[in-house]
Parts: structure tokens; sequence; C-alpha cells
């Protein structure tokens, strides 16, 4: 894979899947290259929520606007340059404020690949809106903080 630079002005934005939130993510490297990571950005509508339980490992910083994320420890809200690290098995909610947010984030491994390889025994997602296997792969925008 070569070296590469991305910017958002190139991301073609698409709904987070399996939600009906205003929130969407652009992957811009990975499972289509051959990556072992997810590269992208996501966008937040304001005052959106996203509630999953992570399939990967999430690291998203926040490039506008402001997210709060709750886990199991507390929560914690990030603005613009403040990044947030969401570990692999961590129930989280994403909430955005006011003005929305849009965010860069990086998964390991890649997120596409990870949900393909899991094995459905319950829903993981917190939502109403899981598929009828209750199996979804996530993002998350992330990367988004």
């Amino acid at each position: 894979m070569p070296l590469r630079k991305i910017a958002i002005s190139q991301a073609h934005f698409e709904r987070s899947p399996d939600q009906d939130a205003d929130i969407f993510t652009a992957d811009m490297i990975g499972h289509d290259e051959g990556a072992p990571v997810t590269i992208g950005f996501g966008r937040y509508g304001p005052h959106q929520e996203l509630n999953e339980i992570m399939l990967v490992d999430d690291v998203m910083m926040v490039i506008a606007g402001h997210l709060t994320v709750a886990g199991a420890n507390g929560s914690v809200t990030a603005g613009p340059g403040e990044v947030v690290h969401m570990p692999k098995g961590e129930r989280i909610q994403i909430r955005s404020h006011e003005h929305g947010a849009t965010t860069a984030y990086v998964t390991y491994p890649n997120w596409k690949d990870a949900g393909r390889a899991m094995h459905c025994r319950k829903p993981l997602s917190l939502s109403a809106a899981a598929t009828s296997t209750g199996c979804k792969p996530i993002r998350t925008v992330l990367p988004t903080v």
C-alpha cells in the first residue's frame, strides 16, 4: 500500500451502518485497500446519539464541534483537536451537541472485517435499529473525537 494523504474534501459520506440517526461515515483507507486498519471521517448532526458495543479499538479525533462519549468508567467531552480512545469490547454512547461534530477516526482491526468475523450469540447494539440477527459491524465516527 503506497503512502497517501487524505482530505475531508475527498470524502463520500454514507449513513453509519444500521443507524437511523443523522450520523455519517466516510472510510478513506481500509478493507478495500487491504489495510489492517480503517481510516476515515465522521459527521454527526446536532443532538444525535449512537449506542454500541465496540467490536474494534477506535481512536476518534474531533475536528469541529463537540461530542460526549460515555462508557463503563464515566464520560468525556471532546472538542476540536482532542482525541478519544474507545477500547474493543466497551459499551459506549456517543452524543453530539447543539452544533453536531466532524471527526477523523482510525480503527484496529478494520471495522468491516471485525463485523464479518464476529459470531452472533445475542444483539450487540443498544439501539432498536439492530439487524434481525442482532449482528452489525460498527466503525464509529469513531472514530470522531
